[in-house]
């Protein structure tokens, strides 16, 4: 009995299948039809009663709206409750939804397009309200109040040393009027720009300068570097009369590579220039000069004594400009300020020899110094540290290998290094 019962239950299975159909809707393609909808947060009651409206624009987007599908029609679906308004956000396009409708009684299902509409909701209460402002403060106070709700013990431990250093600024009311007076009591002794750029340049370890120069040569004038009562106790005879092997000892200090080639160079051409050969031989002396000093500092030798090779204006003139006295003591002190101060006016003399494009790396050989320590004092006196440019090389008479070697360049107008700011 179970059998045969089984069977006539596949053979009825097997009779509606052959009845079930498909087709397509007859209606006007226009007519208003089944519409799917999408609830992404609170889903209305089956009761809530919905219209569907034709917006303004169908006309122009499709043209004929006789012949065009409803579901392809921009349509707006709407519905409300007592507490609850529904509207379409938007309408789905690029997919295509197909509802079926089927007729038991003749076994047809009826297929029909139908547009999806994602509803979003407004709640009536809230409708022409506004949002209350919330300020910086409730903002801090509320994250305050969730780091000490939920928070690790070391955020708390920071909100509460935020708290601590607060300032009350209901407190500071009664000392406002005090600190604005003494504030503008103390910036009244401050110096005006101009004043601190005049201080600046006053002590600049620099020899005496024109700032308002027009051409290198006006920077720095020659007899603020060599008075004119030490100028005329050097020769340039003594120098020109003899070869290049009697030269050199005519100097004082003799160790000086960058002297001996411009000696050589100058005496040796057409037209030797006398007043170049005079400022080589104060460079020498201030070389000379530096040294002694530098051990007389030691203790080595008395200063004094061993100037005695030079001419005394000369020896007189760079003991009073480049040493001190001090009070117990009439021993003349070579400090580092005065060595300073003597080296950037023997760097201005070796500026005028080599038409101010001066080979630090040469100088600072000669000195037994490093080419950066030189290359600040350069810079000190406004000069730039830079590859000559073929215009530089033509003028100098320099071949091209000589562009790959940095110079002191000195150029108008004069600019000295702004100070740096200090790192926070």
């Amino acid at each position: 009995m179970a059998s045969t019962s089984a069977s006539k239950k596949r053979k009825r299975e097997a009779g509606d299948d052959a009845k079930a159909s498909f087709v397509l809707s007859t209606q006007p393609k226009s007519q208003l039809g089944p519409v799917l909808a999408h609830f992404p947060s609170v889903k209305p009651s089956k009761s809530t009663a919905f219209s569907c409206y034709q917006t303004g624009n169908n006309a122009e987007t499709l043209g004929d709206t006789d012949d065009a599908e409803f579901a392809d029609l921009p349509t707006l679906i709407a519905g409300e409750t007592e507490s609850v308004d529904f509207h379409s956000a938007n309408q789905t396009t690029g997919c295509r939804y197909l509802v079926g409708v089927h007729d038991k009684k003749t076994g047809i299902t009826t297929i029909r397009p139908a547009p999806l509409h994602t509803l979003a909701r407004d709640v009536k209460a809230l409708k022409g309200l506004e949002p209350i402002a919330v300020s910086v403060l409730q903002r801090l106070e509320a994250r305050a109040a969730l780091g000490e709700t939920f928070g690790t013990k070391k955020a708390k431990l920071a909100i509460k040393a935020q708290e601590r250093n607060k300032v009350d600024v209901s407190a500071m009311e009664t000392v406002v009027d005090h600190l604005q007076e003494s504030i503008q009591k103390s910036t009244q002794a401050l110096p005006s720009k101009e004043e601190a750029q005049a201080t600046a340049d006053s002590t600049r370890l620099v020899p005496p300068y024109n700032a308002e120069a027009t051409v290198p040569s006006e920077v720095y004038p020659l007899h603020n570097i060599i008075p004119e009562a030490e100028w005329r106790t050097l020769s340039a005879t003594p120098f020109l009369v003899v070869g290049q092997k009697q030269r050199t000892p005519l100097l004082p200090f003799q160790g000086s590579k960058w002297i001996n080639q411009h000696l050589h160079s100058t005496c040796d051409s057409t037209s030797p220039s006398k007043t170049n050969i005079k400022i080589l031989q104060y460079v020498s002396f201030m070389m000379f000069f530096r040294k002694l000093a530098v051990q007389s500092n030691l203790g080595k030798v008395s200063l004094e004594e061993k100037l005695a090779s030079m001419p005394s204006v000369v020896a007189d003139g760079l003991l009073s400009r480049f040493t001190e006295s001090a009070r117990s003591s009439s021993k003349p002190q070579f400090t580092s300020q005065k060595e300073t101060l003597l080296l950037t006016h023997m760097f201005a003399l070796c500026l005028r020899v080599d038409d101010y494009a001066t080979d630090t790396e040469l100088i600072a050989r000669d000195l037994s110094q490093s080419t950066q320590s030189i290359n600040s004092l350069f810079k000190s006196m406004g000069c730039q540290i830079a590859k000559l440019t073929l215009t530089d090389l033509k003028r100098l008479g320099l071949p091209d290998s000589a562009a790959e070697t940095k110079r002191a360049l000195l150029k108008v107008p004069l600019e000295f290094p702004k100070p740096r700011g200090k790192r926070r």
